[in-house]
């Protein structure tokens, strides 16, 4: 649009004779600031002049092209270091500016669209639920999911642990609830999948390859960084976050599963098949994929992991932070650890020497009774073994009484301490034909050695030793005397 020529007039008058800025031309006549640079012709200079000004980095332009051609990632500030070593004394701002225009844009790669055959892939992979409330803390809940790609069933469960033990557990069990496997897995690249990678060369972690050949199945790795390679499972998780997940309350992993099951049986699975809307997962599922799957081997390879485990001083293992006692006799030992999420086993050899439930708290004390109690009665046993050992030596037959009293559930403590004050009161010779005459008997009960030993001092008429306290079955108290007469009388 053409302006009145005496408004032109104004603005070459202002601008090359009053020498006004261009804002203040457009503010003062009420008109916007590229008219006035298209009247006085600063639009036209622009476009033609190449750059207003030269610049340092202009010496530099094709060490730089060259090195973002082969480097297109790097830094501005690394690739200001490399020019300064070079002689360049300009800002890191300016460099900035000119590698924004320079620097090769990547080409993002177009995805390749497939469909995998039925039975040919699973796809596998996590999905972060949250913090959850245990005995001791809080543990990470996370849910393992794995989904077959060609009719889009799924299987998933919540669990605490990622380790490649708990991996193999949940791929075990969806394989049960299939009744199959495909013939490949495909994972992401966690550690507990993948041990090293540098390119194509993978070492794969051995507990997994051993589970992938008692399976006869395939592990296959997704591209670093290219998180499109598994977008079934990518979709189920997110799937499982806004019609699961979303709203819920989750008492328990127990608890989470059993509803887990029950949304794959009447939500997920019945849901259209994306590719195919007229029937639900589950038909193609029992229709296409189902038969194409692997055979399960018989029997399913064990969820349990082995490991050798050492015992602490005290009798404990240590697992996961929490403690776990065993007899004590294994002490400063090394046993063999089986463990899944719910069972912990402890062996010796092939006994197996203590069971505990799986504790998923933090730092609990998981102690069986048995265990305790062994414990005490050895620690009473060491009390007492001075005063036994007295007694073994000069008392025969003395073990048999003592078996008495612990079939009986004496405190052994106790009683030997009351048979020593008998041998100090007594004397051996006594105590032994009191020891010997209650064994022939059948009897247990220490009341009853202490009457016999008392009937055979009589029986000897042997004095009782005044500096010796007396047992508790004898009273210290005074003899009346009385007249003698009366016994005629009789």
């Amino acid at each position: 649009m053409t302006k009145p020529p005496e408004l032109e007039a104004d603005i070459n008058r202002l601008y090359y004779a009053e020498h006004w800025r261009v804002g203040t031309i457009a503010t003062q006549l009420g008109i916007h600031a590229d008219v006035v640079r298209r009247v006085v012709g600063l639009d036209q200079e622009r476009a033609t002049a190449p750059m207003a000004r030269p610049r340092r980095v202009d010496a530099y332009r094709d060490f730089i092209d060259m090195t973002l051609r082969q480097y297109p990632r790097l830094r501005s500030t690394r690739l200001h270091d490399m020019l300064a070593e070079r002689g360049y004394d300009g800002s890191v701002r300016t460099l900035r500016e000119y590698v924004a225009l320079v620097r090769p844009t990547a080409r993002r790669d177009v995805p390749l669209r497939l469909e995998t055959l039925p039975g040919e892939q699973a796809q596998v992979d996590w999905a972060y639920v949250g913090k959850y409330p245990v005995p001791g803390g809080q543990r990470g809940l996370w849910a393992f999911v794995l989904v077959l790609s060609h009719s889009r069933a799924m299987w998933a469960e919540l669990v605490f642990d990622m380790t490649v033990a708990s991996v193999c557990r949940s791929l075990v069990r969806a394989a049960a609830v299939f009744g199959g496997v495909t013939r490949q897995w495909l994972f992401d690249n966690p550690r507990t999948i993948v041990l090293e990678r540098h390119g194509a060369a993978v070492r794969f972690h051995p507990t997994l390859l051993e589970l992938c050949g008692a399976f006869r199945v395939q592990p296959r790795l997704c591209a670093v960084a290219r998180p499109q390679q598994k977008g079934r499972v990518e979709r189920a998780i997110r799937y499982l976050r806004d019609r699961f997940f979303a709203g819920r309350t989750i008492r328990g992993i127990a608890d989470g599963n059993e509803q887990l099951e029950r949304f794959f049986a009447e939500v997920a699975h019945v849901r259209p098949h994306p590719r195919r809307p007229e029937h639900s997962v589950a038909e193609v599922f029992a229709a296409d994929e189902k038969p194409r799957l692997l055979a399960l081997p018989d029997p399913l390879p064990a969820i349990g992991s082995v490991t050798p485990i050492d015992v602490d001083r005290s009798g404990f293992v240590h697992l996961d932070t929490n403690l776990y006692s065993v007899p004590s006799t294994y002490a400063e030992r090394t046993l063999t650890l089986v463990a899944d999420d719910h069972t912990l086993r402890l062996l010796d050899g092939e006994a197996e020497v203590a069971r505990h439930p799986r504790s998923w708290g933090r730092h609990q004390v998981c102690e069986l009774a048995a265990h305790r109690d062994e414990i005490i009665q050895k620690r009473r046993a060491a009390a007492d073994l001075k005063g036994r050992d007295r007694l073994r030596v000069l008392i025969p037959g003395i073990d048999t009484l003592v078996e008495r009293w612990v079939i009986a559930g004496r405190n052994t403590g106790t009683v030997v301490a009351r048979t020593v004050r008998l041998l100090d009161l007594y004397g051996p010779d006594v105590l032994a034909a009191a020891t010997a005459d209650v064994i022939a008997r059948g009897l247990s009960d220490p009341a009853a050695l202490d009457a016999v030993c008392e009937k055979r001092r009589k029986g000897r008429a042997l004095p009782i030793p005044l500096e010796v306290k007396l047992p508790e079955h004898i009273t210290d108290r005074d003899v009346v005397p009385h007249d003698l007469e009366s016994y005629d009388d009789a």
